[in-house]
């Protein structure tokens, strides 16, 4: 699995059935994305909206 598959930016367009990024990227925002070796993303946010909840517990 992704790390794109857990963010909150990832949805799905059911006019093309399929999953897209909806951060607004620029050129240089895209090349240094797809050039880092890591493969980090900095605008990644975590989609689990149970996370809170079990680290309360």
């Amino acid at each position: 699995m992704s790390q794109c598959e857990t963010c909150a930016y990832y949805a799905y367009d059911e006019e093309y059935e399929e999953y897209f990024c909806t951060v607004s990227l620029d050129e240089d925002d895209l090349y240094r994305l797809n050039s880092d070796p890591k493969g980090s993303c900095p605008y990644y946010r975590n989609g689990d909206e149970y996370a809170v909840v079990r680290r309360q517990n």
